[in-house]
């Protein structure tokens, strides 16, 4: 213990990163539920070899958390954060392959000063484990090509097969890998070597689960992910709004010291690949095909499509190594400093809820909304539940009330996971149901007027009862239009 706090005491960059993740840590127990949480939950207590949106990692990581240490909010927020955290110290190890001790601290300080290391200890997602599958993956093929150790071929498949168990994102491990070996003279002629054969082959081997459900299911997850992507991609519609809100995004995942060296270095390489062309060398090579094909692809598409602030997550890993070469002390302290003030006002938000959010994205009243929905249901007995919002009040409600909620599968319409549940809605009709819709804009606390058109072709009558109010600290934060719907009758 003693040689530990020595450690501690000698080396500043252990001290930041063990501040960071401890003001994470003490921030836990403050944060509600997400609805990605009690998403991805849901995953979990419905065990499949795959899921509808994504791969089911998230979902196994949180069943296994919450069968261990209990169903609780903190259980799932700290599965959380335990993943992230086997994730920063798998970067340290990465890291040591490419940097000088100096330059190695200034990485690993760059790595936990970022608000994405904070949004991922907070916040279930399959980024979560993929960034941890993702960085393994990378030291493992580090070992394979750089100090020839065959038997990480074999390592580094099962881990990016994990990878890609996670989310789909993690094939671009495999173009990575291709890439860096097609551009590098020293390693270009590895690409006949029967080693990165079985390597891949081994990575699509564990992919098979993911493969198997699809197949089983007409291809469903490819098919959504695929299609929602280019269809909106191929509307070609300029927009500067996607532009700058990708870089507002950008700035405030990194804190913007470091995604201006991110942009810098960028430039840098690829300027001088294209006008000198001159090609780094192989350790550089290896961290840039790993960074480039995410982050300028995905970044690519900003001025055309609204690119999710999370998808570039991955190039992260090997850009922040590159950035550590390039950031001196000044800049270095500059981040610290911007980082500190981004996360202590991340810290008042959460703990006082001062902004109040305008979405259902939020950690608040999902917990006291269950309360209510249960008076509710004692009101009017013999009801079943269901909203209408892709996933979020539904999963909520799930995780917080012993009946079953539904979503808008109950009015026919596509729901994500929620339709390959085995839920047989037939066995409903005739039911009465209670029908909740989240006022994202909560100006007042009226009720909605609407009498959605859409109720009308499944139950026989729709009668709008009074809206849900939710308090935090005697303030009213949220709001839920409820309405009471009789018959209902399913069209399958």
């Amino acid at each position: 213990m003693n040689k530990l706090l020595s450690l501690i005491k000698n080396n500043k960059a252990i001290s930041w990163v063990l501040g960071f993740q401890l003001f994470r840590l003490i921030l836990l127990p403050f944060m509600g539920l997400m609805p990605q949480d009690a998403y991805y939950y849901l995953y979990g207590q419905n065990l499949s070899l795959s899921y509808f949106d994504h791969p089911g990692m998230i979902g196994y990581i949180l069943r296994l958390f919450t069968d261990i240490f209990g169903q609780s909010i903190f259980v799932i927020k700290f599965a959380d954060f335990a993943v992230t955290t086997l994730t920063i110290l798998s970067f340290y190890k990465l890291a040591s392959y490419f940097l000088s001790k100096e330059k190695l601290q200034r990485a690993f300080i760059l790595l936990a000063s970022t608000l994405f290391i904070s949004i991922l200890s907070f916040n279930s997602t399959p980024d979560v484990p993929l960034l941890l599958f993702w960085t393994l993956s990378l030291i493992c093929l580090y070992k394979a090509i750089f100090e020839n150790k065959s038997g990480f071929w074999i390592l580094g498949g099962i881990a990016m097969g994990l990878a890609f168990n996670s989310k789909y994102t993690a094939l671009l491990l495999q173009i990575g890998l291709i890439a860096f070996l097609i551009f590098s003279n020293k390693y270009r002629k590895l690409l006949i070597s029967p080693w990165l054969w079985l390597s891949i082959i081994i990575s699509i081997a564990v992919m098979f689960p993911v493969w198997w459900w699809n197949y089983q299911n007409e291809f469903a997850s490819f098919a959504f992910q695929s299609s929602e992507r280019t269809s909106s991609i191929s509307e070609f519609k300029i927009s500067p709004n996607y532009f700058f809100g990708a870089i507002g995004h950008q700035m405030f995942l990194l804190v913007p010291v470091l995604f201006l060296i991110f942009i810098t270095f960028t430039f840098k390489y690829i300027k001088r690949a294209i006008t000198q062309f001159k090609i780094p060398k192989a350790k550089t090579l290896f961290l840039l095909a790993f960074f480039i094909p995410t982050f300028v692809g995905f970044f690519s598409l900003t001025p055309i499509y609204w690119v999710k602030l999370n998808w570039m997550m991955p190039s992260y890993i090997t850009g922040i190594i590159i950035a550590g070469i390039f950031i001196n002390k000044k800049l270095l302290k500059a981040q610290v400093i911007i980082s500190i003030i981004f996360h202590f006002l991340v810290g008042l938000q959460v703990v006082f809820y001062l902004v109040p959010i305008k979405s259902d994205d939020t950690w608040i009243g999902w917990k006291e909304l269950a309360a209510e929905t249960e008076k509710l249901q004692q009101k009017y007995p013999n009801t079943f539940i269901f909203s209408d919002d892709n996933y979020k009040t539904s999963a909520c409600l799930n995780f917080f009330m012993n009946d079953k909620v539904y979503a808008q599968n109950i009015l026919g319409l596509p729901s994500l996971h929620f339709d390959y549940l085995g839920d047989d809605l037939t066995a409903l009709n005739s039911k009465n149901a209670i029908f909740i819709d989240s006022d994202k804009r909560f100006k007042n606390r009226d009720k909605n007027g609407s009498q959605h058109n859409e109720l009308s072709n499944y139950f026989d009558n729709i009668t709008e009862i009074e809206p849900v109010i939710i308090k935090l600290n005697n303030k009213e934060v949220r709001k839920f239009w409820i309405y009471y719907c009789t018959n209902y009758q399913s069209k399958k």
